[in-house]
């Protein structure tokens, strides 16, 4: 043997047996019966004989009323807001109407109709119908079409608008219909379902119905440069073009608002006039045929215009400064002078004229209200009694 190899050891293999063939038909056997043992243990052996006494009972079981454990039963509660939005849109929709309009446009050489359509909800059975300002053109409107659920159209009388709270009173000349109930929009809270019916892009989608939440209180928004709409409720019901006048609806099927704005910058933001504010105008037109509010008797510009326009610096930070009194008014006769600032009405901030004509709602003829005004850069309050209405 050589010594500079290796030592190498061979290994033979013994082919004498062969390998034997799996039986897949018996592993297929065992495991069936395996499945059928493990379910006798699992459904009946162990809830009966082994869980509570060799075994804790698993949170899954419960004690049955004759001592036998039993599966607890899981139960799903359905969202009730489905059945809530149909029982609310079968009760309303009834009462909410279009309302078209046709208002003439002046351009530079020549004047041009343009027509506009809307929303509107039938507040008194002998055909009032608020909606907003600006469906009927703040006023302007040549021609007021309303059109019912049934299909038949009304010609609308405009009775009493205000582009300030951006409110309407339509008339047309009918008798029984359905009046929708006015709710109390004082007592809402976040969170409360929401309900909105319109026309959102015209009268192709008439009477659409959108559900949602109360999403805030109290808000305000910039309508335009000169009026700022406040103490609004928020809500993610879908309002569109066309959904203004419509009403904001509460799970009782009660008006709750009145759909006014939505911000085209932004999803689920939409914003309504509380029904509160409106109810008191209402009484007041079905009553007397207009509405009138508590008149002071000034006209005056907000402080930072007026410093603007005229360079100077009333060093006051918010209010209204008067430039014109009515010799017979109530302002007159609380002492009320030229180049006073008014800043409050008990306590509410006036910051513009638009801003105290929606404060004077608030009264009635015969109130009194503390003024809070600036004179001479002195601070003072002056009583006022509201005596005249206009």
């Amino acid at each position: 043997m050589d010594e500079n190899k290796p030592d190498i050891i061979y290994y033979s293999q013994d082919n004498s047996k062969k390998p034997k063939k799996k039986n897949f038909l018996s592993y297929f056997i065992v495991a069936i019966v395996a499945a059928i043992i493990g379910g006798i243990v699992t459904s009946y052996i162990a809830p009966n004989y082994l869980y509570g006494k060799i075994l804790p009972v698993p949170a899954i079981y419960t004690q049955g009323k004759n001592g036998t454990n039993t599966a607890q039963k899981i139960n799903i509660t359905p969202n009730s807001n489905v059945s809530s939005v149909t029982a609310v849109a079968e009760k309303t929709i009834s009462s909410v109407v279009g309302i078209t309009t046709v208002e003439i446009q002046n351009d530079m050489f020549w004047q041009r109709e343009v027509e506009g359509v809307g929303s509107g909800i039938i507040v008194d059975s002998n055909g009032y119908i608020l909606t907003n300002s600006h469906v009927i053109g703040d006023g302007n409107a040549k021609k007021i079409t309303v059109l019912f659920e049934d299909g038949t159209k009304k010609s609308g009388k405009v009775l009493w608008y205000d582009t300030a709270l951006d409110l309407a009173i339509v008339k047309v000349d009918a008798t029984g219909l359905n009046a929708a109930e006015l709710g109390d929009s004082n007592n809402l809270e976040i969170g409360q379902l929401a309900v909105a019916i319109g026309n959102p892009l015209g009268l192709d989608f008439q009477r659409s119905v959108t559900s949602g939440i109360i999403s805030g209180l109290h808000r305000t928004i910039q309508v335009d440069e000169y009026n700022v709409i406040e103490d609004l409720i928020q809500t993610d019901a879908a309002i569109n073009s066309g959904n203004s006048g419509g009403p904001l609806l509460n799970e009782k099927g009660q008006v709750i608002g009145i759909n006014t704005a939505k911000i085209q910058t932004a999803e689920g933001l939409g914003f309504s006039i509380p029904i509160n504010v409106a109810k008191p105008i209402i009484e007041q037109v079905i009553k007397d045929g207009s509405y009138k509010i508590v008149y002071m008797g000034i006209t005056g510009v907000e402080v930072e215009k007026y410093e603007a326009q005229l360079g100077v610096n009333l060093n006051v930070d918010k209010g209204v400064i008067i430039l014109e009194i009515d010799p017979s008014s109530p302002a007159k006769k609380a002492g009320l002078e030229n180049g006073d600032v008014l800043t409050k009405i008990d306590n509410q901030e006036v910051e513009n004229m638009s801003q105290l004509k929606k404060i004077l709602y608030k009264y009635n003829k015969g109130d009194k209200a503390s003024l809070n005004i600036i004179r001479n850069g002195k601070s003072m309050n002056v009583d006022i009694v509201f005596t005249v209405l206009k």
